[in-house]
């Protein structure tokens, strides 16, 4: 019995396991880049929020699954093909973490709102170049 009842602990947390499962499950790789910029976009914004409500469990999981969603972005660029846009990006990547870290150890919830909302830019000119 102890054993399943660590798997079902949080409901939350398994509903947003297979919430993602099931939307990664049906995306190509454009599409699931365009899902991870919006999931850390989010996750940021959750960060922000829990900084200003003093909830650090939350901002601490928020800030993890941010900076990991970062590092995968990053991972997956293809410098050969992309060229020096790919470089680019890596830049913007490393900046943008070093930026959720810095601001990961404080309170101010603005750092948190900026990287998402240059991420919701990068979204958009992605999602545009998608449909095109």
């Amino acid at each position: 019995m102890a054993r399943y009842s660590t798997a079902f602990a949080s409901p939350e947390a398994t509903y947003r396991s297979v919430d993602m499962a099931s939307r990664v499950g049906s995306e190509d790789a454009a599409g699931l880049v365009a899902l991870l910029y919006a999931e850390c976009s989010r996750a940021l914004r959750s960060a922000a929020w829990a900084a200003e409500n003093h909830r650090y469990d939350v901002k601490s999981e928020r800030v993890t699954r941010a900076i990991a969603i970062l590092f995968a972005l990053e991972a997956g660029l293809d410098f050969d093909a992309g060229g020096d846009l790919s470089y680019t990006l890596a830049r913007m990547y490393q900046g943008a973490r070093k930026q959720v870290t810095d601001a990961s150890l404080g309170l101010d919830p603005k750092p948190f709102l900026m990287v998402a909302e240059t991420l919701d830019e990068i979204a958009g000119a992605w999602n545009s170049v998608r449909r095109a």
